[in-house]
Order: C-alpha cells, then sequence, then structure tokens
C-alpha cells in the first residue's frame, strides 16, 4: 500500500474539469488584477472565518509581513515568537527591520504561554503565535497576556484554516492574522497564496492600499506601497475548495483521531499532543514524537508511506539566525522535539485503512 504525503493530484487532476469551468467566465472577463473575482473571494474568506475583512495577498508570508507592518512594527522592535515554526514567520519579522525574540514551544508542539511574559521587554511590539502544525496553541490566554501588557497578537494561522477554539475560528483572536494558501495547506491554490484578516477598518484600509503600490485609484497613490496582490486565478480556486473546507477538514480529523487510536498502545515509542477539549485541529500535519525517529522514518519511507520531518534543525540554531545571540540549550524542548518529531500523512485522500497500515508499520518496527 502507498501512503501520499501528496494528494494534488487527486484533489485537482482528478477534478480538473471543475476547476476549468470555474476559471472559463475570469478568462472571458479579462479581470486579472483585483476586481470583483478577487472580492467575492474576500468576503466569502472573510464570512468563514467570522470577521469584519479579508484581504487577499500573494503568498502567506507577504499575508504576516503585511500584518505587522500595519502593526507600525519596524527597525527597533522586537516581537516574540517560537523557534519551531517554518522560516516564514521570523522571516516575516526581519523583513519589517525587528528582532525576532524567541520563547521555548509545549508538548503540544505550542508557544508555551508561561514563557511569554518574560520575554517581553520595553522593545516588544507584538505577540506572534503559530498555529503549528494546523493546531491552536493557547490562543486566549496569549490574547488575555497581550491585553494586560499593551501587546497586539498577529495570529500566524497559515497552516489553520478551518481549526477552531471552542467554535471559534482560528484568524479570529488577534488584531490581525495571516493565512497561507500554499498548495499543501489545508486550503490550497494552484501555487502560492494568502489572506490577511482583521476586524479594524483602519488596518484593513491601509493593507488594501499597500498591497496595491498605495493606489486609491488609477491615478492617485495616496501612500508608498508595493505589489502584494493575490491573483484572481487563485481566488477562482480558492472559492472552490473553500465551499469544500468543512467536509476537508473533518477528514483530516477523522484520519488523525483513528492514528491516535491505533498509535495508543505504542506510547512507549510513539507520543503524541494531547488535544484540549474544546479545540478543532485543521491537521495541516499529523506530529508525533518518535524514539529512534530517523530509523523508524526510514522504514516506513521503505514501506511506501511518505512520512517527512518537520523541522530537524530549530530557527534559532540556523545559520541565518547567528546574529541574533541564541545558542544550544537556550529552547531545550524545541530542540528535543526536533530530533524526535515526525508528520504522517492524514490527508483528506487517505482512509482509515492506511492508517491501520501506517500503525503496522510502526508496530512491526519497534517490535522486530
Amino acid at each position: 500500500m502507498q501512503v501520499k504525503y501528496s494528494y494534488l493530484y487527486e484533489q485537482f487532476g482528478v477534478t480538473a474539469d471543475a476547476f476549468l469551468a470555474d476559471l472559463k467566465p475570469l478568462l472571458e472577463s479579462g479581470e486579472f488584477t483585483l476586481g470583483p473575482y478577487m472580492e467575492r473571494f474576500e468576503r466569502q474568506f472573510a464570512e468563514y472565518i467570522g470577521v469584519q475583512h479579508a484581504i487577499g495577498t500573494n503568498t502567506g508570508t507577504s499575508a504576516l509581513i503585511l500584518c505587522l507592518k500595519a502593526l507600525g512594527v519596524g527597525p527597533g522592535d522586537e516581537v516574540i515568537t517560537v523557534p519551531n515554526t517554518f522560516i516564514a514567520t521570523v522571516g516575516a519579522i526581519v523583513a519589517t527591520g525587528a528582532r525576532p525574540v524567541f520563547v521555548d514551544c509545549d508538548e503540544r508542539y505550542q508557544i508555551n504561554p508561561d514563557l511569554i511574559e518574560a520575554a517581553i521587554t520595553a522593545r516588544t511590539r507584538a505577540l506572534l503565535p503559530v498555529y503549528w502544525a494546523g493546531a491552536p496553541p493557547d490562543i486566549t490566554r496569549i490574547v488575555d497576556i497581550g491585553d494586560r501588557h499593551g501587546l497586539p497578537v498577529v495570529e500566524d494561522a497559515c497552516p489553520a484554516v478551518g481549526a477552531t477554539v471552542h467554535g471559534r475560528k482560528a484568524g479570529s483572536f488577534g488584531r490581525v492574522s495571516a493565512f497561507s494558501m500554499h498548495p499543501l495547506k489545508p486550503l490550497n491554490v494552484a501555487g502560492d497564496g494568502g489572506v490577511v484578516v482583521t476586524n479594524d477598518d483602519r488596518i484593513a484600509d491601509w493593507l488594501r492600499l499597500y498591497r496595491n503600490h498605495g493606489l486609491s485609484d488609477r491615478d492617485h497613490v495616496d501612500m508608498w506601497g508595493i505589489n502584494e496582490r493575490l491573483q484572481p486565478f487563485q481566488a477562482v480556486i480558492g472559492m472552490r475548495v473553500l465551499a469544500g473546507i468543512e467536509d476537508i477538514i473533518e477528514r483530516r480529523n477523522q484520519n488523525a483521531r483513528a492514528l491516535d487510536e491505533l498509535l495508543a498502545p505504542l506510547a512507549e515509542f510513539i507520543t503524541t499532543p494531547s488535544r484540549p477539549a474544546g479545540y478543532r485541529e485543521a491537521y495541516q500535519l499529523y506530529l508525533a514524537s518518535a524514539t529512534r525517529r530517523d530509523e523508524l522514518h526510514a522504514f516506513l519511507v521503505a514501506r511506501g508511506i511518505e512520512c517527512k520531518v518537520h523541522y530537524p534543525i530549530p530557527l534559532h540554531l540556523q545559520k541565518c539566525a547567528r546574529d541574533l545571540g541564541y545558542r544550544r540549550g537556550d529552547f531545550p524542548v524545541a530542540e528535543r522535539q526536533a530530533g524526535e518529531v515526525m508528520t504522517i500523512p492524514s490527508h483528506q485522500h487517505l482512509d482509515r485503512a492506511h492508517m491501520e497500515y501506517v500503525a503496522a508499520a510502526v508496530r512491526e518496527f519497534y517490535t522486530h
């Protein structure tokens, strides 16, 4: 049996005719820059998240940068986040001229709220928690910390369209939040794409100007801006995927529940994170910590199970972060997890039979 990591052919290739039919009116209209298709997608996305405004961007990274810039984050400022995330989170901070300040993660692979306040200084300008792998951090507590210190929260919800905390969607807690529509995100398009969401009218107005060269209309430039627009082509793709996102997230959750159940007897070797009551994960990735991780990974790959490692080197130990002054041992939980964590495919184009095959292979590895 094959348990594939990528599901793009099943999602897009098999149903290509439906996507092409959606695109035909756009191609006939010539509305290739902003326009009604973009606006329709943004309205639908905002309604789904439960916010007033959604602003499409060309990438999830751009969405993060725009969130920070909209809050005035710039040179001399600090932004608190975690070292166990994709580079885009921290790269966005650096792109504004600010300094990333790391705090360690917890056993759910999320930012540890117990450590945030000790990292706040007079230079701190924002808190940037990550929904790593599509799982919510303790976002209500993080927002409370931000409120006590007068600090806005920017949710890096890039992997987490469809995740909820007590029925409230990821991205609706922060002052401004970012999503990615990269092909391997739960809500994906045919290439790159991102969205910023907010309930702040002023921030939304600024974002719409800045992402479009600062143009208020064809002839008037109200501010210095750049081009970080989402393309209407991707907006059309996104609308079709968004229409089915609840089914996608439910199928991912079904597979994750099956894996949790099937791996539970192997708790001596495989540790899955706790699943707090009232939290729904988007399961962009299904993560588990494994003893002899690298050997297990090779064993599973040899049996057609396309597991991955996200990520073997925490960001504070990467070459690009040397000037931040961190050293090995500064974030022991993230460093330990980097040697243990493995991603097991659990996307919507797999089923329980695939999960049973994975669990049987894991059991074979540890018992033989």
